[in-house]
Order: C-alpha cells, then sequence, then structure tokens
C-alpha cells in the first residue's frame, strides 16, 4: 500500500506518496497557517489516490514550534520543591546576546505566580525532606486555585529518586480529572534540574494543542477514509498520533528531522558519508549534519528560546528563506529577514497582497528562477517582482540588478554562518563534506553557500523541492526511552551494563515485529560539565565504553584529558523498517519534469554555468565556475571546475 509523507511549512505543504512498488509522486500546495490539518486535507485532495491504497500518513508538523515562537501553548502551573521555584527565570545565567545589554531572553512558559513550592526534599542520596500527605494537599489546593490548562512537576533528584513526583502526580489526576499531570520522570529521567523543569513545563505547555491538533486531523483523515496519522519526532522517527499527542514536546523539529533523513538518504545512494544538508523553504532555512550516511543526533537544544533537553536530529535553523523580506534599518543599511512574508501575502510575485520585496522576487528579478515552472499552484508575477526590487533600489540609490544581488548575498551571509556552527563547532572541516542543497531554495543557493565555505561537490537530491515529505514518507516507526545511570566505567562491569541497558529496552515496546534495538551512553570524563553520546551493546564492557568515548572526544574536540569517565543516562531505540522507495521511479505529477527530460530524457546531460536548470520542485542555479552532472536517479551534482 502507499505510504504518504505530508511536510507543512510555512509557505508551502508538500506531499509525496511512496507506492509498493517505490514508486514515487509529489504534490506541493499552499499551507493553510490557520488550521495546518486543512493544508494536508488539500495535498492528499490533489494527490487523487483511493485512500483504500494508502497504508500510512506520516506528517510532519510546525505546531509546536509555532506555539513557542507566538507563546499560545496551554497556562501551565508547575509545582517545583520549596526554595527552588525561580529556576526557569535563573536559567544559566548567560546572556541573552553577549554584547548586547539590552536583549533579554524570552520569558519562561510558565508564569512565577503560577509556579507553586512543595515542601520536599530529595538529595542524591535519598529523601531530605519527606513529602507528607499534609504537603500533597496543599499542594493540590493551590494548583485548583490558579485552574491550570496542564500542570507539571519536578522535583530536585527526582530522576534519581521519583517518590516524591509520583505520589504528587497520583494526588492531582485524582482531583483533577481531564487535566493533563506532566511529572518529569516521565519526560527526561536525567540530571539538570534546570533543562529537566525546562523540558517537562514545555511538554505540559504544548501536550493539550497538540492532542487538539492531531485529534482534528486524525478526524479529518478518517472521514476521508485515510488510516490515523503518524507523526514524525524530533529524532526522525515515527509515532501513532496517539502516542504523538503525549510526547508533545518531541514533535519540536518534527518537519526539519524529516528533511535530513531524506537527505540522508539520497546521500547515502550517492555513496556520500559526510555532508551538510540545508533545506531552505520560505520561512526559514535547516541545517543539518551526516556522518557515516546517519543523521547526527543530539541530546538537545534551544527551541525558541526554550531548551527542550530531548533526543533530536541536529537542526540549526535560520530565519532565511524564499519569503525573507528584504529592508533597510535606521542606518541605511540593506537587511534581509528574520520577518518573512510567509504564505500569506507571500512574495510580491505571488499576487495574493505583498509589497515588500523578498529573497524570491530578488531571484525574479535576476532571472534564476523559471518563473513559468513554479509550483503549488502559484503563478508568478515577474514584472511585480521588478518593480518591487525597484523601489527598493531607488531607495538605496543603487541598480535593480545589484539590489537584488545584495539581497540574495545577505540571505547566503547568513545562511553560511549557520552550516559553519554545525560544522566547525563539532570538529567537522566543512571542505570536506558534500552539500547535499534541497528546499524549494536549496538548490538555487547552493553553489554560493559552497563557495563561502570553500566546499567543492552540492548534491541536489531528487524530488529536491519536496524532499521533508520524502524523508516523513520513508521513516521508520521509532519507540524511545531514557535512563539515568550516574556511575564511571570503573563501576560498570559487563553484567551490571547488559543489567541496565535490558532494563530500558524492556520499558520500549518494539513498534513491528523484527525491530532493530539500540543502545547510546551519554558520558564525560569526571569533572566535565557536558556529555558525548557514544554507541554501546549489551556485553560492553566498562573499559570498552572508556576507550570509545576517548576516541569520540578526541575525534570531536582534538584532545583526551586521560582521566576517568563516568555515564551519566542510556538511551534506547526500537526501530522498524525504512519504507523502499525508487528515485528513478516516478509517478504522474502536477507539474512538468524537468527541462532535460522534457527533451528526451537525457539524463548524462552535463550544463557548465552560469545557467538555471528547472527541476520537478525547484530551480538549480549552476553558478560561474560550477558543473552540473544529471544523476540517474534525476537528480545532480553539482562540482567547483578545476
Amino acid at each position: 500500500m502507499r505510504a504518504i509523507g505530508v511536510d507543512v511549512g510555512g509557505t508551502f505543504t508538500d506531499l509525496v506518496s511512496i507506492g509498493a512498488d517505490g514508486v514515487v509522486e509529489a504534490r506541493k500546495v499552499l499551507s493553510t497557517p490557520d488550521d495546518q490539518s486543512r493544508g494536508v486535507e488539500d495535498a492528499l485532495k490533489a494527490l487523487g489516490a483511493d485512500p483504500r491504497s494508502v497504508g500510512r500518513v506520516a506528517h510532519g508538523t510546525t505546531v509546536v514550534t509555532n506555539a513557542l515562537l507566538e507563546r499560545r501553548g496551554a497556562r501551565v502551573a508547575l509545582c517545583a520543591t520549596a526554595g527552588f521555584t525561580d529556576l526557569l527565570e535563573l536559567r544559566r545565567q548567560e546572556r541573552a546576546a553577549l554584547y548586547d545589554l539590552a536583549r533579554h531572553h524570552p520569558p519562561p512558559l510558565v508564569d512565577a505566580s503560577d509556579t507553586i513550592g512543595v515542601t520536599e526534599r530529595m538529595r542524591p542520596a535519598g529523601v531530605g525532606t519527606a513529602l507528607t500527605s499534609q504537603a500533597i494537599a496543599a499542594a493540590v489546593d493551590a494548583v485548583k486555585a490558579r485552574k491550570p490548562e496542564a500542570v507539571a512537576i519536578s522535583f530536585l533528584h527526582s530522576y534519581a529518586h521519583p517518590l516524591h513526583e509520583m505520589a504528587l502526580a497520583d494526588a492531582l489526576r485524582a482531583a483533577m480529572p481531564g487535566i493533563e499531570i506532566v511529572a518529569s520522570i516521565d519526560v527526561l529521567p536525567e540530571i539538570r534540574e534546570y533543562e529537566r523543569t525546562s523540558t517537562t513545563v514545555a511538554e505540559a505547555y504544548v501536550r493539550p494543542l497538540v492532542s487538539r491538533y492531531l485529534r482534528r486531523l486524525g478526524e479529518a483523515l478518517s472521514a476521508g477514509g485515510y488510516p490515523a496519522p503518524g507523526v514524525v519526532t524530533s529524532a526522525g522517527g515515527v509515532l501513532p498520533a496517539a502516542t504523538a499527542a503525549r510526547h508533545g514536546a518531541a514533535l519540536a523539529l518534527s518537519g526539519p528531522a524529516g528533511g535530513v533523513t531524506g537527505a540522508a538518504l539520497a546521500a547515502r545512494a550517492a555513496g556520500i558519508d559526510l555532508a551538510l544538508s540545508i533545506d531552505i523553504g520560505g520561512t526559514s532555512a535547516d541545517i543539518g549534519l551526516i556522518e557515516g550516511g546517519e543523521p547526527l543526533i543530539e541530546p538537545g537544544g534551544s527551541v525558541a528560546g526554550v531548551p527542550i533537553a530531548l533526543p533530536r536530529v541536529l537542526v540549526d535553523t535560520v530565519s532565511a528563506g524564499g519569503g525573507s523580506l528584504a529592508w533597510i534599518d535606521d542606518g541605511g543599511a540593506l537587511r534581509v529577514g528574520p520577518r518573512s512574508a510567509g504564505a500569506r501575502p507571500g512574495p510580491v510575485a505571488f499576487g495574493l497582497g505583498g509589497t515588500e520585496p523578498t529573497v524570491t522576487d530578488a531571484h525574479l528579478a535576476l532571472g534564476t528562477i523559471h518563473a513559468a515552472r513554479f509550483t503549488g499552484g502559484v503563478h508568478l508575477d515577474v514584472a511585480a517582482a521588478k518593480a518591487a526590487i525597484a523601489r527598493l533600489a531607488a531607495t538605496l540609490g543603487a541598480t535593480p540588478e545589484r539590489t537584488a544581488q545584495a539581497i540574495v548575498s545577505t540571505a547566503d551571509a547568513e545562511m553560511a554562518r549557520a552550516l559553519r556552527r554545525v560544522s566547525v563547532e563539532r570538529g567537522v572541516d566543512p571542505r570536506r563534506a558534500v552539500l547535499v542543497a534541497f528546499g524549494g531554495g536549496g538548490p538555487l543557493h547552493a553553489c554560493g553557500l559552497a563557495d563561502r565555505l570553500g566546499m567543492r561537490s552540492v548534491l541536489v537530491p531528487p524530488w529536491a523541492g519536496v524532499l521533508s515529505a520524502f524523508g516523513l514518507g520513508v521513516a521508520a516507526e521509532r519507540r524511545e526511552a531514557i535512563a539515568s545511570v550516574m556511575a564511571t566505567t570503573d563501576a560498570l562491569d559487563a553484567d551490571s551494563l547488559t543489567t541496565h541497558l535490558r532494563a530500558l529496552a524492556s520499558r520500549v515496546q518494539d513498534p513491528e515485529s523484527g525491530a532493530d534495538r539500540r543502545w547510546w551512553m551519554r558520558a564525560r570524563y569526571v569533572g566535565q560539565g557536558h556529555e558525548l553520546e557514544i554507541s554501546c551493546a549489551p556485553g560492553d564492557s566498562g573499559s570498552a565504553l572508556a576507550a570509545r568515548f576517548a576516541e569520540r572526544h578526541q575525534q570531536r574536540y582534538g584532545f583526551g584529558l586521560g582521566a576517568a569517565v563516568e555515564c551519566v543516562s542510556v538511551r534506547h531505540a526500537a526501530v522498524g523498517r525504512a519504507r523502499h522507495a525508487d528515485f528513478a521511479r516516478r509517478g504522474p505529477s502536477t507539474w512538468k519534469t524537468t527541462a532535460l527530460e522534457d527533451n528526451g530524457g537525457a539524463f548524462d546531460a552535463s550544463v557548465t554555468g552560469a545557467a538555471s536548470i528547472a527541476l520537478p520542485d525547484a530551480t538549480l542555479y549552476v553558478a560561474p565556475g560550477w558543473t552540473a552532472r544529471a544523476l540517474p536517479t534525476g537528480g545532480w551534482m553539482v562540482e567547483r571546475q578545476p
């Protein structure tokens, strides 16, 4: 049966359908920001497939990201250990911007007046102050008085001693049926009370919204005869909607994770082990890192200023995309972004009411986009785009062509900085990597970005404009769990380590028969503040983990300390089988295929820049000094000329 991936972006909603025989079809429609589920329905209607032929619909959503950005989640009450109720305000005592004293971090998701101190205290060795029935009753009364939509519970050292959190959670569920009660031991049972509290609050903040959205989407799909949707998590795996509704914070990078997953698949198909990926859409650009043909997964990071310490595919997002607005600041300098025209009104050329020029308008003015082949049901008005660029140029006192080039270069500079952060800061030399460029704008900017980083090769994968949806469609089902360890490798022999790993695995249900079981250990040198993640498996000894960690530390940072190694936590995943797709087998589409295919299927063609190549769902710009070679799968390898 068909597997369908649907990626909801800020401007377009992309759909990819993969048949049982591997044949790929794609559709692109405008997003519906007021209700993303309508955009999903529109994309399915555009596909026109018999719902009975669909076995799975995997969805990448920005509902969580948007809720965090716009601060429109649930009202949350936080129960914390008395005396430690200011964790979210204190943060890590780091500045929002090192040299900008007027810039502040975004406010916490829970107001200080909604934070309740609970009389209890766990210490690393056990109970310090017992949680009494009177303290539980007082906390329940205080929560009820605030009438929250969700409650978060995060006590000190609960990762090691969860009894107090469990007792209060049970009491709150009994006293407030129908209200989401989220305990940190169920979300992130790890050290670091700030990150654990922030992640738990984020889960409580978005869970009601995610539940409503997925319920609405599920009802709409069911009414159309489609199966219940699956949702791709930040770690790149698929969860059934009912399960995903209970893991809202794990969906913060749902769509971008699908893009990096698709990029890794394309890289492996091309025999590439090390790559940087960039997905340039209408609103933003998402950058990832692929090592050994697999997306790099990290233990967490910040989303919209909110630390969420859950495993996620490494994605660095910058506000630079086709819809990024070009404007002039108070100093008379040209700026691009972070404001975006989005789907409505969109770039001026869309003819939907936009008046300020965007990066897309600049490309149209330069002639690098094939306007007649633009997708998504949009008919471009090139004259309007040129007029908008000319108005901005007159204000700057420059020619329209120079202004358009400056807009593109400014966007390139912002994205190149993000590519350096992802690579250089992790010990990866971008000059050794291949740039995998996709999204509607990725192939347009690829050569310019590669030039800035000294990279010599660019892979433009098949279905580049909808690769995130492709990655969602092929993504495997995945279940994960985390447990605290807090022991040195000297104290872990093979038997005790195997006991830890087996106990964690018992908490994770197989997504399907024959699922692949994998473990990772987060470790550090004793005395360090942060960890590196290394693979592990039952039967490993503590000495083997120490050697593996030392090798990874040397690879990442270029040195080792020769000190004892401490294991902080272990992560386990049960991973199903990825869906097979044949890049070269294309089904009917709502737009034409490439110009080369129109001219007789000359996949062995070579194009030397400067030139623009119309792809099925994007435009590839081959810059001067670069040569593009068509691949049998329909993608392109673009290489710098010697």
